[in-house]
């Protein structure tokens, strides 16, 4: 391994793990290190995380990563990439957390968002922050916290307090909680942000509650975030790019100009596409949001959020245990003739895009007595290409046009899995040779940011492997008639709690 020159170290603080990637110049993967992240389920609908534990793991993956490149001296800047939406609170003296993280697949304030829908208020959210009223967003997680225990909302009003996303709480970890900052893509996500005058929302804030004192200072992607301790890593280090994980995506698949998109499969599934310097709006259920912002210029971004990809396939291996790993899935699928009829809708989570359901269930359709373990299994893996054909068919509707879309994530790498998407979707799929597309990223932002490189241009992770629809028109439309079926019943057996 060549540890000579300077390196970029990335952070990818997932849902499931935390990561650290260390990047020669030239964007080449040079250490690896990654945490399992575990999750805690305290009752349905409800998912959490320990914030020390996020804490405990990017500190030794960040050790060891710089460890393998040789030290800290060949550290140039990090950057740090994150879960979206889930959020922490902590005591700004001590740092502690006051609660554990609330993870963006948590739906304990349907009822809230509901509440809200019901009362006239998502138009006017939606013009202001790009997003609907939906418990997946941080602003009615921070209201759940401070309303958990009144002495917390008092601490809050006092200043006592500090909210952050991931990104935000590592940052304030990291300088020893010099920074109290998010970048505008996280921000974008949190509910109480206007995404037109790109700054916090007053207004957004009274409508949920949300203490404008809590909220840290929003900065550009490439900013300066101060430096890491010197304590920490052996000497201090720039923080110098932050994006949330489907933004940093887009920086790393290269997707700077308007109509060009890109899905990550990972524990959700993504489909973001660049929509250019204007505020975009939505009239099919999509999220308006920021792409990214650099010193460079600024892009929006429409995006469709499905909340269960692998996290299909954790359940049939973890719940189900029909699968021993993922790729057992693969040999399944394409060892069958057809679907037989059998759709899993999996609204573990409820629904994102398009429908937003927060009630909605999973659930499984279509099953006979010639019905196998195999036809789920399949069914699971086929879900994720008709729930990525509805967002592009919201896109279509809202008057965009994509005839190639890039992709990265773990289930990329099933191949049946990825020409049923182009079949579905029919369009040209398109997967670089290089996974990790999220932490190029903040890679690419990190470096731009500190210099080390004169564009974001520069390492663009270039498609390798291409798919293209083999299937006929009357074949898909019969495929995806059956598939709305499916989600039409999930909808119809949906119920308040």
């Amino acid at each position: 391994m060549n540890t000579s020159g300077k390196h970029i170290l990335a952070i990818d603080q997932g849902t499931t793990s935390t990561r650290a990637i260390a990047f020669d110049l030239d964007f080449n993967p040079r250490a690896t290190a990654q945490i399992e992240l575990q999750q805690r389920y305290p009752q349905p609908g409800w998912v959490e995380h320990d914030a020390e534990e996020i804490w405990a793991a990017t500190l030794k993956v960040c050790r060891d990563a710089i460890e393998q490149v040789g030290g800290a001296a060949n550290i140039a800047a990090i950057g740090i990439t994150n879960q979206r939406e889930t959020t922490i609170i902590w005591d700004r003296k001590t740092g502690a957390p006051v609660h554990r993280a609330i993870v963006w697949q948590d739906r304990r304030t349907s009822d809230v968002c509901a509440a809200l829908r019901e009362a006239g208020h998502e138009k006017r959210v939606q013009q202001l922050t790009g997003l609907l009223l939906d418990p997946y967003f941080s602003g009615s997680k921070i209201a759940w916290i401070l309303d958990h225990d009144p002495a917390l909302r008092r601490r809050a009003e006092a200043g006592e307090l500090a909210f952050g996303t991931v990104e935000s709480f590592l940052v304030w970890r990291l300088t020893q909680g010099h920074t109290h900052a998010s970048d505008i893509t996280n921000a974008s996500r949190t509910l109480v942000f206007d995404i037109n005058t790109r700054v916090w929302s007053d207004e957004m804030c009274a409508l949920l509650n949300v203490p404008r004192a809590l909220l840290p200072e929003v900065r550009a992607c490439d900013a300066h975030f101060g430096d890491a301790d010197a304590s920490l890593f052996g000497r201090a280090i720039p923080i110098h790019g932050i994006a949330g994980d489907q933004q940093a995506a887009l920086v790393g698949h290269g997707c700077f100009e308007p109509g060009m998109a890109k899905a990550t499969f990972g524990t959700g599934a993504f489909l973001v596409m660049n929509m250019g310097e204007a505020p975009p709006h939505s009239a099919n259920r999509l999220l308006a949001t920021v792409g990214y912002e650099t010193k460079h210029g600024h892009a929006y971004a429409l995006e469709g959020s499905i909340f269960s990809a692998g996290a299909t396939m954790q359940w049939l291996r973890d719940g189900l245990k029909l699968i021993k790993t993922s790729a057992d899935s693969e040999a399944i699928a394409s060892a069958l003739p057809d679907n037989g009829g059998v759709y899993l809708v999996p609204a573990f989570a409820g629904l994102g895009a398009p429908q937003w359901n927060a009630e909605a269930r999973g659930t499984i359709v279509g099953l006979t007595r010639d019905s196998r373990l195999d036809h789920i299994v399949r069914a699971g893996l086929e879900a994720v290409a008709y729930q990525t054909a509805d967002l592009l068919g919201a896109l279509r509707a809202d008057g965009a046009q994509i005839s190639c879309l890039l992709i990265d994530g773990g289930l990329t790498a099933n191949a049946w899995a990825m020409q049923f998407l182009a079949d579905i979707c029919d369009v040209e799929v398109a997967r670089p040779a290089f996974q990790e597309v999220t932490a190029l990223g903040t890679a690419k932002l990190a470096a731009f940011g500190s210099g080390a490189i004169p564009s974001l241009d520069s390492a663009s992770s270039a498609p390798s492997v291409r798919w293209t629809s083999r299937i006929d028109a009357d074949q898909r439309a019969t495929l995806v008639a059956g598939w709305k079926k499916a989600v039409a019943a999930t909808l119809a057996a949906a119920t308040k709690h």
